[in-house]
């Protein structure tokens, strides 16, 4: 309809650890949306993967008293997404009725982390549908997720990253004693991480050979394929990364920095969401003027080397010397209060709503289909 507003569809939740983040995420951003200017529908996604029209009331989806939010089926009817090319009409379920048409969506913004979310599988159901959407498509998201993967398309560009080794399911299982000698190869200590997952679940700081058979289970419970990292002594560096307009070169932010205390070996999930004294979270952070420039200069590298789209968060370390090293993208980073993402970009000058708002037109002005 001439001068209706835009409908965009919050999807959030979701079958991957990250859920309850997620379910933060969205109650900052349904909080952010700017309700004069778009028509915001929330849709939450189960942990058992069923979509349900929820509630648009973002204190449900916050961390309350310690509680991590969750989305659950009797939150509200179920909602069919379209798969045919041309058709963004959401059809509502609810027990005893005929399937209603809730009306088309113009834009998905997909507040979804880890599988199942931010790693190509959602992007490819929009792309079946030519559904605009928030964020990188689907290679970009699959290769962002995949943190050996990634390292790898870095590597070939000549963006530098840490050394690592990829353990795979059947490397661990049928040669274990050999995954033993790589690690000790690499040299101790290490993280051992899941390959395709975030939030720091399933991480461990592994300082030698008998806790690396604990670390690689626990890795496993969240991912078959792992990396393992050789640790690496420098600081941690983050910065944000968005795409421009106009089709020009991607905007950074100005780089912050994360200090974890001394309760904590490095920042974990508890660190990351449920202990806000244990972290301290500078913006900007205090680096040289040249080190904010390398550090800068990467993260748009990197940004354009995996064909990002929308946004992302750009995560480095910096040596005592000076050197960056990539560590990991996140295509989808967190936009909880205390996330960095937003927070780094307000220290640059651009506040919370406006880049909420700055990627709902991004996705609005983008072309459907392949690209």
């Amino acid at each position: 309809m001439p001068g209706a507003r835009p409908r965009v569809a919050v999807v959030f939740g979701g079958r991957s650890g990250e859920h309850a983040v997620s379910c933060m995420t969205a109650a900052s951003v349904l909080r952010a949306l700017d309700r004069a200017a778009y028509d915001v529908v929330p849709i939450g996604i189960t942990r058992s993967g069923r979509w349900v029209l929820a509630p648009d009331d973002p204190a449900r989806y916050e961390l309350t008293d310690g509680r991590l939010p969750e989305v659950t089926p009797d939150q509200g009817p179920q909602v069919l997404v379209p798969l045919e090319s041309g058709d963004r009409e959401l059809t509502v379920l609810e027990p005893g009725r005929v399937p209603r048409v809730l009306g088309e969506v113009d834009v998905v913004f997909p507040l979804l982390h880890g599988p199942f979310g931010d790693d190509g599988t959602l992007q490819g159901l929009l792309e079946l549908a030519d559904v605009r959407y928030v964020g990188s498509g689907v290679l970009a998201s699959a290769a962002g997720m995949d943190k050996h993967v990634m390292k790898l398309l870095l590597a070939a560009q000549g963006i530098p990253v840490g050394d690592h080794l990829l353990v795979t399911a059947r490397h661990w299982e049928r040669d274990p004693e050999g995954v033993r000698a790589d690690v000790e190869e690499l040299g101790y200590p290490v993280y051992v991480k899941p390959s395709r997952a975030g939030s720091s679940l399933g991480i461990s700081r592994v300082k030698g050979p008998a806790d690396l058979d604990g670390a690689v289970e626990a890795a496993r419970r969240h991912d078959p394929r792992i990396v393992v990292e050789t640790e690496i002594e420098a600081r941690e560096i983050e910065c944000a990364v968005l795409e421009s307009i106009d089709g020009g070169a991607p905007a950074t932010s100005l780089p912050g920095e994360i200090e974890v205390g001394s309760a904590y070996e490095f920042y974990d999930f508890e660190a990351k969401y449920l202990s806000g004294e244990a972290v301290r979270l500078s913006c900007p952070a205090d680096l040289p003027a040249d080190v904010v420039h390398r550090v800068r200069d990467l993260a748009a590298r990197t940004f354009e080397a995996l064909g990002c789209e929308g946004l992302a968060r750009v995560d480095f370390f910096v040596r005592p010397d000076g050197e960056v090293l990539v560590n990991e993208i996140n295509t989808m980073p967190g936009f909880t209060p205390i996330s960095m993402y937003p927070r780094m970009w307000a220290a640059t000058g651009l506040g919370y709503a406006a880049l909420v708002d700055r990627l709902v037109q991004l996705a609005l002005h983008r072309g459907t289909g392949l690209r």
